[in-house]
């Protein structure tokens, strides 16, 4: 797993950078910054540091991995990266604190992480490599089997620690690659009548703050001083931008918004930029997401493929559900918008996810250095 020899070798590849995702991410990122900073007037000037500092970390990881040969990565790293996901979120809900009803986080000295955000980037190397060894008979039970359990266990130790939003996003990274990877609808037509007929049992063993959400995601109105008042208020933070927005320095609602500036920073932002700001961003996201589709196609690897497939999942995924909650449609659950919400290991890994995208699109063709230059 190293980076591609220096000098020419190393140039080609980086010429070979995708611009238009390179050009998309920025927008985002600079966004982010600027909500950063407009929101410092109630939340301090420490957010808009730590989001600076994540980010211009996460491009160079994202620079350094697409200097790697990702073929490499997934055929002599996977076993590690499938060791050290399952322990390190098993250490996560044996050790980890818990930041309102999730205990999903670590405190390594001074810094507190989310792992089941840096999970994401190896479980997608670890579930393509596996979909890449069964694709040919994917749609027998026991490589089924084998997938379910490979996805089942990561899931659970997910859903364990509480954090059901993060679970959520792995579903749809599942459920897409195995979609792209010729799965039989038959089995998501099975798993959908088995889900449905779970929905009761499922129910029991919720809690009572996770049925609240639920139940007033869709009717917020039906509990406004309690369960639906956070979700009024976002939505409520959202028309108040209108189409040009409040400005850098403008509106209220978001000062009263709990977590205005992650799980309700798409309020946030279209509070102070306006529509003008929210469709920019939702453009560039997608924008980002057919890029990605397209590099999975001119991919010389099918591995190669359905990483790319994998981060997309994520980024439509976390994206429908934070928008989806900002305009009350869809339940609170802890989901943050790509690029845009603030938080260290959210904005790490979605660098990081886009570093494995560059990492397919530089090296579609095998690049032998020495041969060519000999």
């Amino acid at each position: 797993m190293k980076p591609l020899s220096t000098g020419t070798g190393l140039k080609d590849r980086l010429r070979q950078f995708d611009i238009c995702l390179l050009i998309c991410t920025s927008v985002l990122s600079i966004l982010s910054l600027l909500l950063m900073y407009s929101i410092s007037d109630t939340m301090g000037l420490g957010l808009l540091r730590m989001q600076a500092a994540s980010t211009l970390v996460g491009v160079f990881v994202m620079v350094f991995l697409a200097t790697v040969d990702y073929q490499e990565v997934v055929n002599k790293m996977w076993v590690i990266f499938l060791i050290g996901e399952i322990g390190l979120l098993g250490i996560t809900l044996l050790f980890g604190v818990a930041e309102g009803e999730n205990q999903s986080w670590l405190e390594i000295g001074p810094i507190t992480i989310q792992p089941s955000e840096f999970v994401k980037g190896t479980f997608i190397v670890t579930f393509s490599k596996h979909l890449d060894a069964v694709k040919n008979r994917i749609n027998h039970p026991m490589s089924l089997l084998g997938l379910g359990l490979h996805a089942g266990t990561i899931i659970g130790l997910i859903m364990l620690s509480g954090d059901l939003g993060v679970a959520l996003v792995y579903c749809g990274i599942v459920a897409l690659m195995l979609f792209c990877a010729g799965l039989s609808l038959f089995y998501f037509f099975g798993a959908g009548v088995a889900i449905f007929a779970a929905i009761p049992y499922v129910w029991d063993l919720l809690k009572d703050y996770q049925k609240k959400r639920i139940i007033y995601a869709f009717n917020p109105e039906g509990d406004p001083d309690d369960a639906g008042y956070q979700v009024l208020l976002g939505r409520d933070a959202l028309a108040n931008g209108g189409v040009f927005g409040q400005g850098i320095h403008g509106g209220t609602y978001y000062k009263d918004l709990f977590a205005c500036e992650n799980d309700f920073a798409f309020s946030t932002l279209c509070e102070k930029f306006g529509v003008i700001g929210g469709v920019l961003v939702l453009v560039c996201l997608a924008i980002v997401v057919i890029r990605v589709f397209m590099i999975a196609r001119t991919s010389r690897k099918d591995s190669g493929a359905f990483i790319c497939i994998g981060v997309a999942a994520a980024i439509v995924v976390q994206t429908v559900e934070n928008v989806g909650m900002c305009l009350a449609m869809l339940p609170v659950i802890g989901i943050t918008l790509p690029f845009i919400s603030y938080g260290g290991s959210s904005t790490l890994a979605m660098y990081l996810l886009l570093g494995m995208v560059h990492s397919v699109k530089t090296h579609r063709v095998k690049y032998n250095f020495e041969r060519e230059h000999a």
